[in-house]
């Protein structure tokens, strides 16, 4: 039976409390009740007042007296112990006076007491008392492992009770229950004993009990646990003060902070916020839901109204955001009291609150998140000069099409968010590519991005950055934050300056061997621009091998036809198959080329003597002597990944007889390579290091040995008084010299008639930052080349700048300084560069301008500067001799004078734009065009000069006469195919080709460095300069190693197949006969015509196929064997070896001619040379002075010149090509 009270008011607004009780008056009810009495639904099941009466007081009396009562003796205690201390002060102060006024008394009492002395039993009490009170502050203060599990777990357990207030506060504000069968009210009674013995805890850890007893989780504690106790006594339940529990979300964050979720002071700021909001929110919602359900005292509790929660939740934020609908409003007094102090509170907090959650929300990277790691799928992490320049230029070559394995992810890491382009780059490759804000020095963000997992880490540099040194000490950080967090992640990363390199030396955990590289910008860009010294277009032809590009078609019978053709080629590695085993080099190179369709240009070689066992070495057309053994990994040009999988696949059974290279894939024989741990792709080989310390997977090496040396070359070599090398035996040396020793004033130059020579133009300053010209010199001085086969290096350039970098040029030969600027035509005109194998312009100011298109600047005047000079008509007959024209009166049957030793011109066989003269005048009755095309010697447009650009764009300058869209990229401009020009942009590729094959940067540094070893590298970290060393056999072994070169067409041995042979033809007679591996075309650019035309440009043709037909005016790119019968005796190489530097333009072609018609034949020429050297020194007498390494004679400033006619000058250059009247360095070293 219900007992119901008259009136309107109902307790609750759930649906249990609708059907409990009855709004209208019952007259028939047996109980009667007056009309200012208090009633509760009750059931007879429930042991509970019959009468139905309201006892909340109960309630709110228990938690009153805990508070209060507790207070009381807080306070009492305290007023105690104040008095006691002030009764003990005030007796010892009795005390003390007594003893001074009775000392005697004092002494007969006995010794006095010290008034800090307390007993003994007082004293280990206070010791067990604090001992329990540390104990206790440990538990509650998360230092422990323990204390954060119980801290953790009251937060948990005081959010279940909020949970289960949730639930309760749709029942009526107070109702008869039994314990024994409420299962919520258990639960809530556990969770409170638990509180319970918290607060025992915290009360016993408190310093101060009474600030202790006013915290806010102590009065939390007070007004819910005390009425859960008497709601077990009185079988009935309150609602009360439970939501107080909503308090405790105030140390959400805290408790986020023990869990070290919350890191950064943001999140810490913004979860702080959020929680003192919602728990303020949620706290005043169930004071408004008792006080509008329960309605005001005074007025009997008949002006309640029903309210959820969730409405009374609802009626709070329409409140302090001021909005007020009206649909929900507080009728109560008491609700409209609390309703006026918390809009003033409520609004505020509303109006600072919430705007600060909404910026730390908006502030918050975009950008921020964690990499997730897919199973089978790799990831790699670039990081450093994030933009879009440089990210759309290593996701073009990185993701490229041609690459058939890139199943790797991209995951940028950069502490400045992407702006529109960049970030719209990154969606276009959303499947491969992941952006993250962070620092690679900040651990917490190589955490994010699973550096640990990483397969590699590529660290991206500012080329164009004002201080190079700066960028190279960020990048240096950066390697070392990354190798400090994961020692074992490789690491591939970009150096501006070479001698920054030494740095990451340093580095405990850098290691090479497993696959860190460093890119030195610097360092392959001048040895790029050396090989085109040497071989003017290898530098666009490398610059395309290991870049990736995709093939343009074109129909049209232009020059871009064929040159897109060869861009299509790159650089790849392949295992051999087992087919080759047994094969010389050679032999496996042209079965690959005729057979397979593959270029093999070289193999790697890992040494098998016990001290250099983990030392690889790869070796370039190494020659007869390699024997290919199982495992062998070479080194391919071609267009696509799968087309070098044939040289796997191939099976000499299977595939012997197949004429289309298409059908040879693999084949069902039983081969050893089914077997061989080889089975992945090369790349992936590479890339997870597969083989490296194989022993068979490198080819048996016959070893060289010096006292094999043909002549007598070894004895000399072998002098142990002289250093011509340096300590490694790779690079030519000299006793460091003095600047002022290799300084050419303009007047000295000028009598100097320098030819065959390599001019570089340098800008610069004192302040300019270095561009590192030991990385141009050393190419060039390379120990492959004999001495003679040098060529002679004039800098044209600021002093001040100069002499910077003297520091590091000062031991090689061969090397003047010509003080000027290279914009100053008298200048030019006194190094003779119409004279010169090729010019060169470079400048160290490049990046110390804000606008790019004025970076190149002075490169850019520079170039048209000489473009426009004009020379002399005799200036171009002399240099159309020196070109390999044989003037009349000359022996072309003398082996120095044969047009087979004009086929190299010092270390390329012949380079240059004059090509068409030496073509013409090689064949009878051609004789007539010389005269036009020596005309056209007299333009400085024929000067062959490579120009270096910071700009892509700015390429379009260079040359007025093209039709190249300035929109063009820039391997499809003109200057650029032509090998006229060189950015260094074109270096970017190098990151992505390193990582997929760690083995090509190798090889490139070994083709452009001239031999750079890590142990030089360590010794120029150690002393900043080359060591010279004495000529041992080992040293002198590294002498034989393949250098480049151009073989001219128009005569010689492949005379014959320079007019309508095929390429294919001219490859293989060059493989067997001399051992020179062809590789491409250095072709005139308008050689395809029919109609003869006067220009002199040309352009680069990679790996031409076997049909490609050939002209006589084409050059062949080629790699030879060095030649240990090329160098001259230390007789014929004293002061005359400058005076007859025609030589080096006749010496490294020695295979066209038998060894022993060539030593009669030289000696012969070595006579006539002589006598003709000896007629000029008369000739010169007495008023001149040959320089010399030697102090004493050097070249004295006060000598008196007289003045040669110019019928002697014309008589003197007509009949030596390329020697001078003057030589052109202040050095004559012998030669070994």
């Amino acid at each position: 039976m219900l007992v119901v009270a008259e009136g309107n008011g109902s307790y609750g607004s759930s649906s249990r409390m609708s059907n409990n009780i009855n709004l209208n008056k019952n007259p028939d009810s047996s109980i009667s009740i007056s009309k200012m009495d208090l009633i509760i639904p009750f059931s007879p099941d429930v042991p509970c007042d019959n009468n139905g009466q309201r006892m909340w007081w109960a309630f709110l009396a228990s938690s009153m007296v805990t508070f209060f009562g507790g207070l009381f003796i807080i306070l009492l205690w305290r007023t105690l112990k104040y008095l006691w201390t002030v009764c003990c002060h005030c007796n010892i102060k009795h005390k003390e006076a007594q003893k001074v006024n009775n000392p005697m008394n004092s002494q007969a009492d006995g010794p006095p007491k010290n008034p800090n002395d307390k007993d003994d039993a007082p004293a280990s009490e206070v010791g067990w008392m604090t001992s329990v009170k540390d104990w206790a502050g440990v538990m509650i203060s998360a230092q422990t492992l323990t204390g954060r599990v119980l801290v953790v777990l009251v937060f948990a357990l005081s959010i279940g009770a909020l949970g289960i207030y949730f639930i309760d506060s749709s029942d009526p504000i107070e109702s008869c229950q039994n314990f024994y069968k409420d299962f919520t009210l258990q639960i809530d009674m556990a969770f409170n004993v638990f509180f319970l013995l918290y607060f025992g805890l915290r009360f016993i850890a408190a310093n101060d009990k009474l600030w202790f007893w006013l915290e806010v989780n102590s009065v939390v504690d007070f007004f819910t646990v005390p009425p859960v106790f008497v709601s077990v006594y009185l079988n009935r339940s309150w609602l009360g003060l439970r939501f107080l529990r909503a308090l405790r979300l105030i140390q959400f964050s805290e408790i986020l902070q023990f869990l070290n979720i919350l890191k950064t002071s943001n999140s810490i700021k913004l979860v702080n916020l959020c929680s003192i909001f919602i728990s303020t929110w949620l706290t005043a919602a169930g004071f408004i839901h008792l006080v509008e359900n329960s309605g005001d005292p005074w007025e009997n509790f008949q002006n309640s109204q029903p309210l959820s929660y969730w409405e009374c939740v609802y009626l709070l934020m329409v409140t302090m955001s001021t909005v007020g609908y009206g649909d929900v409003y507080a009728r109560t007094t008491l609700g409209r009291l609390f309703m006026v102090f918390f809009i003033l509170g409520g609004l505020a907090m509303f109006a600072s609150y919430v705007p600060e959650i909404i910026e730390l929300i908006g502030n918050r990277k975009k950008y921020g998140g964690s990499y997730s790691a897919v199973n089978g799928r790799k990831h790699i992490v670039v990081c450093g000069h994030i933009t879009l320049e440089s990210v759309s230029n290593f996701l073009k070559d990185f993701l490229h099409k041609d690459r058939d394995d890139v199943n790797v992810e991209i995951v940028f890491l950069h502490n400045i968010s992407p702006n529109l382009e960049l970030e719209a780059l990154f969606k276009r490759h959303f499947t491969q590519v992941e952006f993250y804000q962070g620092s690679v020095l900040n651990p917490h963000d190589l955490a994010r991005v699973k550096i640990e997992s990483a397969d590699a880490c590529l660290i991206l540099a500012n080329k164009y950055c004002a201080d190079p040194d700066a960028e190279d000490a960020s990048n240096i950080m950066r390697v070392i934050s990354i190798k400090n967090y994961h020692p074992k992640i490789r690491i591939i990363t970009q150096m501006l300056q070479y001698h920054n390199k030494a740095h990451l030396l340093n580095i405990p955990s850098w290691n090479w061997k497993e696959g860190d590289d460093a890119i030195c910008l610097a360092e392959l860009k001048a040895g790029f621009i050396a090989q085109s010294c040497l071989a003017q277009g290898l530098s666009t032809m490398l610059a395309n091998l290991f870049s990736m590009r995709s093939y343009i078609k074109i129909e049209e019978d232009t020059w871009q036809k064929y040159y897109l053709e060869g861009v299509a080629n790159e650089m790849y590695t392949e295992y051999l198959s087992s087919a080759f085993v047994g094969l010389s080099f050679p032999t496996v190179c042209e079965l690959c080329y005729v057979k397979l369709k593959l270029l093999l240009i070289a193999v790697e070689y890992k040494s098998e003597q016990r001290e250099s066992r983990s030392r690889k070495r790869i070796l370039i057309n190494p020659g007869n002597h390699v024997k290919m053994q199982e495992g062998t990994l070479g080194f391919f040009i071609a267009s696509d990944a799968k087309e070098v999988k044939r040289a796997f696949f191939y099976c000499k059974a299977c595939h012997d007889d197949i004429t289309d290279p298409k059908r040879i894939k693999k084949c069902g024989c039983k081969r050893i390579e089914d077997e061989h741990p080889s089975t992945l792709s090369p790349k992936k080989k590479q890339r997870n290091g597969g083989m490296r310390n194989s022993p068979n997977c490198s080819p048996k090496m016959m070893r060289h040995d010096p006292l094999l040396i043909p002549g007598n070359e070894q004895i000399e070599n072998m002098d142990a008084n002289v250093k011509r090398y340096d300590s490694t035996g790779m690079f030519h040396w000299c006793p460091s010299k003095d600047i002022e020793k290799v300084i050419l004033t303009r007047s000295e130059a000028s009598m100097t008639v320098l030819s065959g020579h390599v001019v570089v133009c340098i800008f610069g300053d004192v302040t300019s930052a270095l561009v590192g010209l030991r990385n141009l010199v050393m190419p060039l001085r390379a120990s492959n080349f004999h001495y003679h086969e040098l060529k002679p290096i004039v800098f044209v350039g600021s002093l001040d700048y100069l002499r910077r970098e003297w520091e590091t040029l000062h031991n090689f030969p061969k090397v003047s300084i010509l003080p000027g600027t290279p914009l100053s035509r008298a200048d030019l005109r006194a190094v003779n560069i119409n004279l010169c194998d090729m010019c060169v312009i470079l400048s160290a100011n490049q990046n110390n301008i804000d606008d790019a298109s004025l970076q190149d600047k002075e490169c850019i005047l520079a170039t048209l500067n000489i473009k426009s000079m004009q020379f002399d008509d005799s200036i171009g007959v002399l240099q159309a001799n020196s070109q390999g024209f044989t003037p009349p009166g000359m022996d072309r049957s003398s082996p120095d004078n044969s047009p087979v030793h004009g086929l190299v011109r010092q270390a390329s066989i012949t380079t240059g734009s004059n090509i068409p003269i030496i073509t013409e005048l090689a064949k009878p009755g051609k004789l007539l065009p010389l005269v036009s095309f020596s005309q056209e010697k007299n333009s400085g447009t024929n000067i062959q000069m490579i120009t270096e650009l910071v700009n892509d764009s700015n390429v379009q300058f260079l040359d007025q006469d093209d039709d190249d869209d300035p929109d063009t990229e820039l391997y499809l401009t003109q200057p650029f195919a032509c090998g006229t020009a060189f950015a260094i942009s074109v270096l970017d590729s190098l990151m992505s080709a390193t990582y997929f094959n760690d083995n090509i940067l190798t090889l490139i540094r070994t083709l452009v460095t001239g031999g750079a070893t890590p142990e030089l590298e360590g010794l120029l970290a150690e002393e900043n300069a080359l060591r010279g060393g004495y000529s041992t056999p080992q040293t002198l072994a590294n002498r034989d190693r393949c250098r480049v070169a151009q073989l001219a067409l128009y005569d010689g041995p492949f005379a014959d197949l320079g007019d309508g042979g095929c390429y294919g033809d001219l490859f293989c007679k060059a493989l067997k006969t001399y051992n020179m591996l062809c590789f491409g075309i250095y072709r005139l650019r308008d050689a395809h015509l029919s109609s003869s035309s006067q220009c002199t440009k040309r352009y680069v043709i990679t790996n031409p196929p076997y049909e490609f037909e050939l002209v006589p005016t084409d050059l062949i790119f080629c790699l030879m064997q060095f030649d240990h019968n090329a160098g001259q005796s230390r007789a014929s190489l004293s002061h005359s070896s400058h005076s007859s530097h025609s030589s080096s333009k006749k010496s490294s072609s020695v295979h066209s001619i038998p060894a022993t018609n060539r030593q009669n034949r030289s000696s012969k020429a070595r006579e006539a040379r002589d006598k003709q050297n000896a007629t000029r020194m008369n000739r010169m007498g007495p008023e001149k002075r040959w320089f010399t390494d030697e102090a004493e004679n050097a070249y004295p400033r006060n000598i008196q010149i007289k003045p040669m006619s110019t019928h002697m000058a014309n008589q003197v250059n007509q009949y030596k090509s390329t020697s001078s009247l003057i030589p052109p360095i202040r050095e004559v070293e012998d030669e070994c």
